[in-house]
């Protein structure tokens, strides 16, 4: 990966984790949907990158 590649990634995961944190102040209180949204977020995130970023370079 380039400095840039890192560099984007890096933002994409400080956002992420900014919306989460958001979203565990702003509830009133955590329980599994709240839980379900974050990892469920994650996945739709994290996942795609994974796949353009770590397994292509793997092939």
């Amino acid at each position: 990966m380039t400095s840039y590649q890192i560099f984007r990634f890096a933002c994409v995961v400080l956002l992420w984790v900014a919306l989460c944190v958001i979203l565990l102040v702003r509830v009133e209180r955590i329980d599994f949907m709240v839980l379900f949204a974050i990892v469920a977020s994650g996945i739709v995130v994290f996942v795609p990158l994974y796949k353009k970023y770590v397994r292509s370079r793997n092939e």
